[in-house]
């Protein structure tokens, strides 16, 4: 039920909720409602990992979509990640606002025609600066910070990465790892490859999943920790922008 003068959204979940995330958070969708969610508003919660997928009819009634991150392959050929295409392409002809978190960020650029792969440079884990692209003059969501940074703090863990964007689509972010960090299409597309909706804690959870199941080496999960211990990501800033994005005209 779409609560009166607020607006709706849908988290398009495609991860399983870690056990970590599940006793500390409640979930992954509390952890992105707290993010992004502000007071009035309506989220609903689709696990399209698990092929739950909102109605082609519904989706006038949702002023934004978020696309999660996913220990999947944006590139892979399962079917719900191939369903997952065909919806933001919808999405994208209805012009509705569609964030990409990490995998998201991927598989948007895939569903719309660019290209993703295995990183060049292997895994990305931990804390990275971003560097923000001068001329920004379409991005109201960046514009909104007031003066805009050259560069931000955001937390990563990916071993994919964007290769090319979509035709009419905007690079506007970069890092020394990472070539596409963010992109644009219009005001209704924007994809992060970072997390800003992760904690230092979740993502500490997360190497030590992925040491546990072999994907990293212990000396690169200890580095990743180490940095995490030194620094903090500029999780404020991101949660802004995100808001900014998906609350604007």
């Amino acid at each position: 039920m779409k609560i009166t003068g607020g607006k709706r959204y849908a988290l398009l979940l495609a991860a399983r909720d870690s056990e970590y995330v599940k006793k500390v958070y409640g979930g992954y969708f509390n952890v992105f409602v707290a993010a992004f969610g502000e007071q009035g508003e309506k989220w609903d919660l689709f696990r399209v990992v698990e092929g739950e997928f909102p109605a082609m009819d519904a989706l006038h009634e949702y002023d934004g979509f978020v696309v999660s991150g996913s220990p999947y392959d944006a590139y892979g050929n399962d079917y719900w990640i191939l369903k997952l295409c065909l919806l933001l392409q919808t999405l994208d002809a209805m012009e509705k606002k569609v964030l990409g978190i990490c995998f998201g960020h991927q598989v948007l650029c895939r569903a719309l025609g660019g290209k993703v792969g295995k990183a060049f440079t292997g895994w990305d884990i931990g804390l990275r600066r971003v560097k923000i692209v001068k001329d920004l003059s379409r991005c109201s969501f960046i514009d909104e910070l007031g003066e805009i940074p050259p560069s931000l703090s955001i937390i990563e863990c990916h071993q994919d990465e964007v290769w090319e964007v979509p035709q009419g689509a905007e690079v506007i972010a970069f890092s020394d790892k990472t070539g596409v960090e963010m992109f644009t299409i219009g005001h209704h597309i924007l994809g992060i490859q970072g997390h800003p909706e992760y904690t230092k804690d979740i993502l500490c959870s997360l190497i030590d999943r992925l040491l546990n199941n072999n994907s990293i080496e212990r000396d690169f999960a200890e580095n990743a920790k180490v940095g995490l211990a030194i620094a903090e990501p500029d999780r404020k800033c991101w949660e802004k922008i995100c808001r900014n994005f998906l609350k604007g005209t």
